[in-house]
C-alpha cells in the first residue's frame, strides 16, 4: 500500500498531537452540557475513537452512514443516509464528527437534519478540511488539518475501501484513482 502514497502529510505524531488539541477546545466548549458525539461512518471511525479519548467529558456517542461520494473521487451532489442514528438526538448538543470536509454537501445536510431534531445545538469537528473542494457554504467549528487539493488515504479514509488502516494520511497517486 505505502507504494500507492505520493505523499505522507501527516505523520502519526502529528494526528495524536492535533487530536489531543482538539478534545481539550472541546473539553472546554462542553463542558456542563449534555454532549453527543456522532462520528461519520466510515472514515471518521479512527478520528473518532482517538477524539472521545481526548474529551474528558461525560457524552453519549452514536453514529450514522452518509455519503454523497458513491464509489469515486468526487462528490456527486445526492446525499444517501446508509445508517441512521440509533437514539434520539433531542436536547442534545451534537458534535459530528468527520474525516474530511470537501463539497460540504454531506455535513450541510446533516446539520440541517439534526436541527431539525431539536437538538441543543450542532457543530462539526472534522479531521480535514479541504475548503477548496466546496460546492457549498460550509465552515466546520473545529479542524484538525487544512489540506490543499489532491486525494487524501489513511487514518481511517480510504480509495475504494483499501487504505483505512494506514496510520498517517497521505496523498495517494493520481494513477491510483485515475485507472
Amino acid at each position: 500500500m505505502i507504494e500507492d502514497i505520493e505523499q505522507v502529510l501527516y505523520t502519526e505524531q502529528q494526528i495524536a498531537e492535533r487530536v489531543s488539541v482538539l478534545g481539550k477546545r472541546i473539553h472546554t466548549d462542553y463542558l456542563g452540557k449534555k454532549l453527543l458525539l456522532i462520528g461519520t461512518l466510515k472514515g471518521a471511525f479512527l478520528f473518532m475513537a482517538d477524539l472521545a479519548r481526548a474529551i474528558n467529558l461525560p457524552m453519549e456517542i452514536d453514529f450514522i452512514s452518509a455519503s454523497s461520494y458513491g464509489n469515486g473521487t468526487t462528490s456527486q451532489g445526492l446525499i444517501h443516509i446508509r445508517k441512521d442514528l440509533d437514539h434520539s438526538p433531542k436536547g442534545y448538543h451534537a458534535l459530528i464528527v468527520e474525516d474530511i470536509v470537501d463539497s460540504g454537501r454531506t455535513l450541510s445536510y446533516l446539520t440541517e437534519n439534526l436541527r431539525s431534531q431539536h437538538v441543543a445545538s450542532v457543530e462539526v469537528c472534522t479531521f480535514l478540511d479541504k475548503p477548496s473542494g466546496r460546492a457549498v457554504s460550509f465552515e466546520p467549528k473545529y479542524a484538525g488539518f487544512t489540506i490543499p487539493g489532491g486525494f487524501v488515504v489513511g487514518y481511517g479514509m480510504d480509495y475504494a475501501e483499501k487504505y483505512r488502516n494506514l496510520p498517517f494520511v497521505g496523498l495517494l497517486k493520481r494513477k491510483i484513482y485515475e485507472k
